[in-house]
């Protein structure tokens, strides 16, 4: 055949169709789905990366390692953790999405920097409805809405009584505007109609240990670091911020119990980036789930005052969207916002 007939429109049609026919045959064929079943049985042959987008020791990165050590176990592979913190979660969520999907990285799917971020920040250096495969849910970790022991309150009712009794008097602090622990603080007020003053600090450590100095009224901390305040008598605890009590802790009240519909958690999940082979997805989603429903994982999550929350992925996405859109209104109401 000459070089002008294989270059004619005619001839790339006909070629692009016979090709087209032979790859729609060989995709629909058992042979290649048996093949892709094998390569999910087969992965992960090698260590797969787990991507925490927040510093070593936090409560993301205990609850991350609880899973991914029952993941090692589970797979006979290394699942490794590694931390990438920096701008409220968003500088490991972009290493993520950047990576090959391949299954060999993963990471922490949080409420921060998939739910939050889109609403907190004028730019992202990624798209959360696209740049990312959800592969399941992890857990629920609620906040814990301690006082100063000298504030004079010891029960919900009793501390938005002072509030109104006393407009912008009293302060909460957080670690940080946009954060969940500050979110919660920004719910409590519009929905008890009171004015507090919020002080953002850098992390929860600054904050709580202001809290303890009588710096500031109170804090909606994560519940592991208030709950060990309120045990020793530093802090007094008045509500939790799950829509129901927390198995952590069952004698402290939920704040939904005062205010209906109250309702603000941290959770986090794993996903993966885009375009991550579903026979994977499907086989890590399997593994995850087996992982939340053994009893050692869930006795390590009740001790840091968190609840396994298995979702399916397509579940886990439907989730983001849904708290992404929920918490949008409380981000704007804050005033809060980072460019």
């Amino acid at each position: 055949m000459s070089r002008s007939m294989k270059q004619s429109p005619l001839y790339r049609r006909r070629t692009l169709g016979l090709v087209g026919s032979l790859a729609g045959g060989v995709l629909a064929s058992p042979l290649l789905a048996s093949g892709l079943a094998r390569a999910a049985d087969a992965w992960p042959n090698k260590p797969v990366r787990y991507i925490n987008s927040f510093p070593a020791g936090g409560p993301t990165d205990v609850l991350s390692r609880i899973v991914c050590q029952k993941l090692s176990q589970l797979t006979g592979q290394q699942f490794v953790v590694e931390n990438k913190a920096g701008s409220g979660g968003n500088v490991g969520a972009e290493a993520i999405a950047k990576a090959a999907p391949d299954g060999y990285t993963i990471g922490l799917y949080s409420v921060a920097s998939h739910a939050i971020a889109p609403t907190l920040y004028g730019h992202l250096p990624y798209d959360p409805d696209k740049d990312f495969t959800a592969v399941g849910m992890m857990w629920s970790l609620p906040n814990l809405l301690v006082v100063r022991p000298g504030l004079g309150a010891r029960t919900v009712p009793e501390l938005i009584k002072l509030a109104r009794d006393n407009p912008g008097k009293y302060s909460f602090a957080s670690s940080g505007s946009g954060t969940t622990v500050h979110l919660s603080g920004e719910l409590f007020k519009s929905m008890a109609k009171i004015d507090l003053l919020h002080v953002p600090y850098r992390g929860s450590a600054p904050a709580m240990q202001d809290l303890l100095a009588g710096q500031v009224d109170m804090i909606f901390d994560n519940i592991p670091g208030s709950l060990s305040q309120m045990r020793v008598g530093k802090a007094v605890g008045l509500a939790v911020t799950s829509l129901k009590r927390s198995p952590a802790a069952p004698e402290i009240p939920a704040m939904a119990e005062f205010l209906p519909g109250y309702d603000i958690n941290s959770w986090g999940g794993i996903c993966g980036p885009a375009g991550l082979p579903a026979p994977v997805v499907d086989r890590l989603s399997a593994l995850v789930q087996t992982a939340l429903e053994s009893e050692d994982v869930k006795a390590s999550y009740l001790k840091q005052g968190a609840t396994p929350m298995w979702m399916s992925p397509a579940d886990t996405a439907a989730y983001r969207a849904a708290d992404a859109k929920r918490l949008a209104p409380v981000i704007k109401a804050s005033g809060a916002k980072v460019d």
